[in-house]
């Protein structure tokens, strides 16, 4: 079994229409969010052993307020590849990720991410994956439970939602 923790940048800012998409930072709501959510990962006991995140200035931001709210710096690896990718990039990112991760985090951006979890996982008939087919909102966190021993052997449509954290449900 792997644990993989999906995690969509939080709220970003659209103030500046001259700022380039790669740069756009966070807006103050955003940054709440972050924080809160780190707040949760760590009273709900998540470990990470691995962060790869798009190096897009908004997940840099939602990764500097979600380890303030969690209390510890969060072993970050940017990869490139992760900013505006596909949801087939992802999958086969996943499946790359080095076996001594045993709790990663994938940082990065919708439609990608939504599609990747969806791809993941089955349905279970519990609400999760409805949830996530009708959008994952800004900075939401799936935790996706895979039955493969090893990264490499990763399938679509085995995993299940095991957690879905929405910011808006910590308010």
């Amino acid at each position: 079994m792997t644990l993989l923790t999906v995690v969509r940048h939080a709220k970003s800012s659209w103030g500046d229409p001259e700022l380039a998409d790669f740069d756009r930072p966070l807006n103050k709501r955003g940054r709440h969010a972050a924080r809160q959510i780190g707040e949760e990962l760590k009273k709900r006991g998540f470990k990470f052993d691995l962060v790869l995140a798009s190096p897009a200035a908004r997940v840099r931001e939602t990764l500097d307020e979600i380890a303030k709210g969690y209390g510890e710096e969060l072993p970050v690896q940017f990869e490139p590849e992760i900013y505006d990718a596909s949801e087939r990039t992802l999958f086969e990112l996943v499946r790359r990720i080095p076996e001594s991760a045993h709790a990663p985090m994938l940082v990065g951006h919708n439609p990608g991410l939504q599609q990747l979890v969806l791809a993941l996982t089955r349905d279970d008939g519990n609400g999760p994956l409805d949830q996530v087919r009708a959008g994952l909102p800004t900075c939401a966190v799936a935790l996706v439970e895979l039955p493969a021993p090893r990264w490499a052997e990763v399938m679509e449509n085995s995993g299940e939602i095991r957690e879905l954290i929405l910011p808006r449900e910590l308010d």
